[in-house]
């Protein structure tokens, strides 16, 4: 692999970013298409996916956390110009993704219930969401899959696939959503199952596309991969890395468990559909920061790997910078908006103003992602994954008794949940980037 001259950062954070932004946009897309039909349905089953989304969270956490890990040390091995360390990486994650896929549909269902019963949901809700999740876990593997395989793209540059499959997959979501939600032909109406198959669906062809991507990709060698082995060591590394992003990942979930306990406790069914919503649109304008993500990973990745500082701390910079203005906009858009946006999915009037009164309030927090995500991503491109599960330990967990100080002891009621959020997002901010500075200095002593 010939190490070729490094491009100009903003041209390399674009090159990566934006692809993968327009990807994750439409992936975005993909769930608020779900749950648009979800409202079709009812507010029961719009409530059913917001109780199930936190476990479908979860169950990417382990599929990202992997990709984010290639990424990562795939980035490194293209930077020290290593083509037997980069197959190695390949091979093995393939073998990991294939024991995750034949695990997680044996123990997960289990989980999903006892968690739908921690959220105090109404039994048609869970209902819902108990047929969504089941179905969704069985197509897991694809999830591992094809993560795994963008994170070897990304480490070399290339966006454009994943985007590809993620616009691609979302339109077809569109039309195969109301094909298994009402029924067609012998198949009968399947409500939040069938929304749950038409994810499956799109995963396997995106699955095909992706494999084909990484074989025809310029570092991708036949001869290479087949002589590379599986050792414990390269798997070890692997998840040493993959754990504490999935861990982190892992933690958001744990976190909106909590959330939606407390908003079935101070606000009901309706407002616990109107935070599902919201959160949906949220998703959408936090969008551009997960493509920065990305772009951080694998530009800290190389520049850590060819040991380059200044170029490491430009990135850094140049990413928050660009991550702030892309997010001022957002917040321009969503603010003013939110009613209409909510009313979209359900016109429910308490609806409406749930899901309003939570945006209007977290818009607040939405810088503080950017500092959290785009430093996260710098401690994974320096291979010092660690602290994200701390912080994200600190963000989920706190609030468990926040939210009733807030909520109950000084009676804000739903209000003290969505302030709580705003609060302990920017202590996570401070928290992070000095943690991050100082490794930051630690592991780069000595290089030019």
């Amino acid at each position: 692999m010939k190490q070729k001259k490094a491009k100009p950062v903003l041209s390399e954070l674009r090159k990566l970013a934006v692809p993968a932004s327009i990807g994750f946009l439409f992936n975005t897309l993909f769930n608020v298409v779900d749950s648009y039909f979800a409202g079709q349905i009812g507010t029961q089953a719009v409530a059913g996916m917001t109780l199930a989304f936190p476990v479908f969270l979860l169950l990417l956490a382990l599929a990202s956390g992997l990709g984010n890990a290639i990424n990562a040390l795939s980035s490194i091995a293209l930077g020290e110009e290593d083509p037997t360390k980069f197959h190695k990486l390949l091979k093995n994650s393939l073998l990991i993704s294939a024991v995750f896929a034949l695990l997680i549909p044996l123990v997960a269902p289990s989980l999903a219930r006892v968690v739908f019963d921690f959220q105090g949901a109404e039994m048609e809700a869970q209902r819902y969401a108990i047929r969504y999740i089941q179905t969704v876990m069985i197509g897991f593997g694809l999830f591992m899959l094809n993560f795994s395989l963008n994170g070897f793209l990304y480490a070399q540059g290339d966006a454009k696939p994943f985007r590809n499959f993620l616009i691609v997959a979302s339109l077809a979501n569109i039309a195969l959503n109301p094909l298994f939600i009402y029924g067609f032909w012998i198949i009968p109406g399947l409500d939040t199952l069938g929304i749950a198959l038409a994810t499956i669906l799109v995963q396997l062809g995106g699955s095909v596309y992706l494999i084909l991507k990484v074989i025809r990709s310029e570092p991708f060698s036949w001869s290479e991969f087949k002589k590379t082995s599986l050792t414990v060591l390269t798997v070890k590394e692997l998840l040493g890395q993959a754990f504490p992003s999935a861990l982190n990942t892992a933690t958001i979930a744990l976190g909106i468990f909590v959330i939606n306990y407390y908003v079935q406790l101070y606000g009901g069914t309706a407002t616990l559909a109107g935070y599902g919503i919201a959160l949906r649109i949220e998703q959408l304008a936090l969008v551009p920061t997960i493509g920065l993500n990305v772009a951080v990973i694998s530009l800290v990745g190389r520049s850590f790997g060819r040991k380059d500082k200044e170029r490491l701390y430009n990135v850094w910079k140049k990413a928050t910078v660009s991550g702030l203005i892309i997010m001022g906009i957002g917040v321009v858009v969503i603010v003013p908006l939110a009613p209409w946006l909510i009313s979209f999915f359900d016109e429910s009037r308490e609806v409406v103003d749930a899901g309003t009164r939570y945006l209007r309030i977290e818009a607040l927090a939405f810088f503080s992602y950017i500092f959290l995500n785009v430093s996260i991503s710098v401690l994974q491109g320096v291979k010092r994954p660690g602290f994200s599960f701390v912080v994200g330990s600190f963000r989920q967990f706190v609030p468990i008794g926040l939210f009733y100080f807030l909520g109950t002891t000084l009676a804000m009621g739903i209000d003290g949940v969505w302030w709580g959020i705003v609060l302990i997002n920017w202590l996570a901010v401070a928290m992070t980037l000095v943690y991050t500075h100082r490794v930051v200095r630690h592991v780069t002593d000595g290089f030019a």
